[in-house]
């Protein structure tokens, strides 16, 4: 299970929090939070009572979902800790009292949309840089070129067009784990490199027929324009 550990800040104090990219999800320090919460000078004794609690309510589910994994202790070890998924941390808060209960409610619904919202951003960032290497214009300006507005850019590729698309994206990918690259500047030029090795072929192609491969012509109006300007 791939993993990206992080650390969040609520009202300056630390939480530990790891990303699990199989299930796109936020595991946060279950003790990091009590201490947020509760201000308690021992939120490892705090939990464990509030576990028995749990347990002695009917509440198993809840404290079942809290999985242990190894996190880094304030002694600089890594040492097994409590961690649970937004959903489960939820739970929990509704069994502690705590003037600081819905601030933090709203701090994590805020969290897990900057993850989204970054993330799609990331995604653009990268998709444009593998159509610039490959046809020398963003996405913005490839639709722009083509006369589209919401429509989807694939669908109204010509083949050599999309042969093209498809060839930088799976370059940028065996890059990507050729150089196992980490961090948004690495994928970055992974993206640019991969595009740009599409972009080499698109001239060769177009050197060797004299004709532009981009097209402003709408392919799904008229699904033969690429046969038949291959005949003329």
């Amino acid at each position: 299970m791939k993993k990206n550990k992080q650390i969040a800040i609520f009202e300056g104090k630390q939480i530990r929090r790891v990303w699990d990219e199989k299930k796109e999800k936020w595991y946060f320090s279950v003790v990091d939070i009590i201490a947020v919460l509760t201000n308690s000078g021992n939120p490892q004794v705090y939990w464990r009572v509030l576990k028995k609690r749990l347990i002695d309510e009917g509440s198993n589910e809840t404290v079942t979902k809290c999985n242990g994994l190894k996190m880094m202790a304030s002694d600089g070890k890594m040492r097994l800790t409590a961690v649970a998924d937004t959903e489960t941390i939820l739970r929990l808060i509704q069994s502690i009292p705590s003037p600081n209960a819905e601030p933090f409610k709203r701090w994590l619904a805020r969290i897990g949309q900057e993850r989204g919202a970054r993330e799609n951003i990331e995604f653009a960032i990268l998709t444009n840089e593998i159509m610039q290497g490959a046809f020398e214009m963003k996405v913005e300006d490839y639709k722009n070129y083509k006369g589209l507005d919401k429509e989807n850019l694939r669908d109204h590729m010509n083949d050599i067009e999309l042969i093209l698309t498809m060839l930088a994206e799976a370059t940028t990918t065996k890059l990507h784990k050729d150089r196992d690259s980490k961090g948004f500047p690495k994928l970055k030029k992974d993206a640019g490199d991969g595009g740009a090795i599409a972009g080499r072929t698109r001239k060769d192609i177009e050197r060797t027929s004299g004709k532009k491969v981009v097209s402003r012509k709408n392919y799904l109006n008229n699904p033969n324009f690429v046969v038949e300007n291959l005949i003329k």
